[in-house]
């Protein structure tokens, strides 16, 4: 593991760029980005498209490891290049941005009002793959949409299960139950999922250091014990569907919890700016992040 990427998970300042919109997902990201699914047909098209984007976020003067840590990459964006060189090598060596890659499959169907992921039978090999391409970690994502004891032991269970096996094999896993921010209990699911997630740090050894991701709590300072963990190399924030404005506000009540948006952080790029209107709308954009992620 390299140790100065490790060093700057755990100490650096600024946040977690989130790049990993997948399949799903990709089509909602291309359309706030100004592209229409009539101005392209088929997933190749449409993964070239959202690689572009990503590209220029990347490739952005605004974009740099002074302000963003480390960035979360979509499989496909792992195995494209950004300016000719590998792209979890250009995040590193051009912009000191260590890279991440987000391995879930998706989600499985809701039960005890929580979605567990689906399997992931080619994960050893991915994780081999991963490592060999340069990247420092893995995120993995859950949904808890409200307070089922059930449901939410079964998130938790299945994150830390898979994310020994992400240790094993080298990396530091992102694990990430996110908690739906419209549920209707989402308070009393966060009291749930804290008491599952420390049962779980604290049945880890030495070195199995793992990073959460969560959703912004409704009480603030409420995952302060987690943050404190001897086994937690850092937490971050999803926006979750907060606008960024919003996001930012809850997350600069959090000490310690640092952003990893991925639609608050694009939002306002358009495909048919300039790149002078680009840079500085994505200048912005990652100066009121860090700024929210210092505080």
């Amino acid at each position: 593991m390299n140790a100065q990427q490790l060093d700057k998970v755990r100490n650096g300042a600024g946040f977690v760029a989130a790049l990993d919109q997948s399949g799903g997902s990709t089509p909602k990201a291309l359309r706030l980005y100004g592209i229409e699914e009539s101005e392209y047909s088929g997933d190749e098209e449409m993964f070239d498209l959202i690689h572009q984007m990503r590209t220029r976020i990347m490739t952005s003067p605004a974009f740099g490891g002074d302000r963003v840590i480390a960035a979360i990459l979509f499989e496909m964006t792992m195995d494209r290049e950004v300016e000719g060189i590998p792209t979890a090598d250009y995040l590193w060596n051009k912009k000191q941005v260590v890279p991440f890659l987000k391995v879930d499959k998706g989600l499985a169907e809701e039960e005890n009002g929580a979605q567990v992921m689906k399997p992931m039978p080619g994960l050893d090999s991915l994780l081999a793959r991963a490592r060999d391409k340069g990247i420092f970690g893995t995120k993995m994502r859950s949904v808890i949409k409200v307070a089922d004891p059930k449901g939410v032991d079964a998130v938790v269970d299945q994150q830390f299960e898979v994310g020994r096996q992400i240790l094993d094999a080298g990396l530091i896993p992102i694990i990430e139950p996110e908690v739906d921010i419209n549920s209707p209990s989402k308070a009393e699911a966060e009291d749930l999922l804290r008491s599952a997630i420390s049962a779980q740090l604290d049945s880890l050894g030495d070195g199995q250091d793992v990073m959460l991701k969560l959703t912004l709590p409704e009480t603030d300072g409420f995952y302060a014990s987690l943050v404190a963990h001897p086994r937690i190399a850092r937490v971050v924030a999803l926006s979750g569907g907060y606008t960024r404005e919003e996001a930012n506000a809850r997350l600069s009540r959090n000490e310690g919890v640092i952003a990893s948006f991925s639609r608050a952080l694009t939002e306002g790029l358009s495909a048919q700016q300039s790149d002078e209107e680009f840079n500085e709308t994505l200048d912005e954009s990652i100066g009121s992040i860090a700024a929210a992620s210092a505080s």
